[in-house]
């Protein structure tokens, strides 16, 4: 967990709340209302997502929050917050399920009368955020959440996704396959049983079904979110002797997956490859399997590309608290990165005056800037759901023994996700028509 412990965290969580949101933007002075942008920030702080997610997440968070207030941020993020204004920080615990959630964004909206909400991990909080954002007419950037269905089940004026979804993962995982010469004819799933695990195992084997049409699927296990043992799901995989087992957990299940997995032999029997796997390396270490095909839902952590702002990003946030920075974080970076551009574009456009929240949301649409991962596009949803690039690796042993990530492969944003105005699956099982693949 970001190399403090959740004790710690909880403390300065509530330290925060009394010091202004952690006091984000201390030393600047006192501003006034029109000189603070405030925005509520959602995320697992407590339970089995927190310690590899949702706590790493806003680390980075309010790590950059403090940065671009200072004005520390390389080019093009060196003006002070966004366009001067002082970003001011909320941060709201994720735990507790849709009903609960849909409860703290209102308040967020209607009691705190902040300006925009940043937040939510969980599919099933997205799915129920969105339509409560339009009704609202609150500007809500939605970081992760990997379901396609946001934006194609739905149409949102004020909700925006500014991380690509599962789809992208799902393709990677099947192109690095079959671009690795991996042979497979047989193929298991173990995913959470719920809407981000049945869209990924949906993807993933449509996607090998186009790659590897010889391929047949001997298991498709769902257990439940949280359930933290897998004894039988494990014996099944051992049973089957699957060539390819895929997973989509994460979080807490994800590392009792591991765990659980290893001394009985699966990452010796089967090749594993985890989807959004990169985000427990801090936490397992060294105790992390080698051999595993890793993605990290973006060109993220040990997978980033060598930029001056990622450079800067990946050595900031591991100074600061003595981990790499994974998927969490970057996705987190990513959003403020983006709604501080939208801001700034907006203000550019209405002679530098703050901008309202339509002008900021329409700025937005449609919009493309640089983040620390990359090129992040609003290409689909009518220009609400990002696409961006993405890398897949094979975890190994450095020559110090330590966990590293090898034969890296990259796919290019147009190569892994539906062109605007197609659905992901039918995309998929159409063959991937329009993909853009160097």
């Amino acid at each position: 967990m970001s190399g403090v412990s959740f004790k710690s965290a909880l403390k300065g969580l509530m330290a925060g709340a009394a010091l202004a949101a952690f006091g984000v933007g201390a030393g600047a002075g006192t501003v006034s209302a029109q000189e603070t942008y405030k925005i509520g920030v959602v995320t697992f702080l407590s339970g089995q997502a927190a310690e590899s997610f949702g706590v790493p997440a806003w680390d980075g968070g309010r790590l950059l929050i403090e940065k671009l207030n200072a004005g520390e941020v390389p080019a093009p993020y060196d003006t002070v917050g966004f366009g001067g204004m002082q970003i001011e920080a909320i941060p709201i615990d994720e735990a507790g399920g849709a009903t609960k959630q849909v409860q703290e964004f209102r308040n967020l909206v209607q009691r705190e009368n902040v300006d925009a909400v940043v937040g939510y991990v969980s599919s099933g909080d997205c799915l129920a955020i969105a339509p409560v954002a339009d009704e609202l007419q609150a500007l809500t950037i939605l970081y992760d959440c990997g379901t396609p269905r946001v934006f194609e089940d739905g149409q949102y004026e004020y909700a925006f996704r500014t991380a690509a979804h599962a789809t992208m993962d799902n393709v990677s995982m099947a192109r690095y396959l079959k671009a690795r010469g991996v042979d497979v004819d047989s193929i298991a799933g173990l995913n959470q049983d719920y809407a981000w695990g049945h869209d990924s195992w949906r993807d993933f084997t449509a996607a090998m079904d186009q790659l590897y049409p010889e391929a047949e699927v001997v298991a498709e296990l769902f257990p439940a979110f949280g359930a933290g043992q897998y004894g039988t799901e494990i014996s099944a995989l051992m049973r089957e002797r699957a060539d390819v087992v895929h997973s989509s957990n994460w979080g807490g299940d994800l590392q009792s997956f591991i765990l659980q997995s290893m001394p009985r032999g699966l990452f010796q029997r089967s090749q594993v490859v985890l989807s959004a796997g990169d985000h427990v390396i801090p936490a397992l270490g060294n105790n992390f399997p080698e051999g595993v095909v890793l993605g990290a839902r973006g060109a993220y952590g040990l997978m980033s590309p060598d930029t001056p702002l990622n450079n800067w990003w990946f050595d900031t946030y591991q100074e600061r608290y003595g981990v790499i920075p994974v998927q969490a974080p970057y996705r987190m970076a990513q959003a403020i990165l983006g709604l501080k551009s939208a801001i700034e574009k907006a203000m550019a456009a209405n002679g530098g005056e703050r901008p309202t929240k339509d002008e900021i949301r329409m700025a937005l649409k449609g919009h493309e800037w640089e983040s620390p991962g990359g090129l992040i596009q609003m290409k689909l949803g009518n220009g609400h759901q990002a696409i961006q690039p993405t890398a897949i690796g094979t975890t190994a042993k450095d020559e110090n023994g330590n966990i590293t990530v090898t034969d890296i492969e990259r796919f290019a944003a147009e190569c892994v996700n539906p062109p605007p105005g197609q659905n992901s699956v039918d995309w998929i099982n159409a063959g991937f028509p329009g993909a853009k693949c160097e």
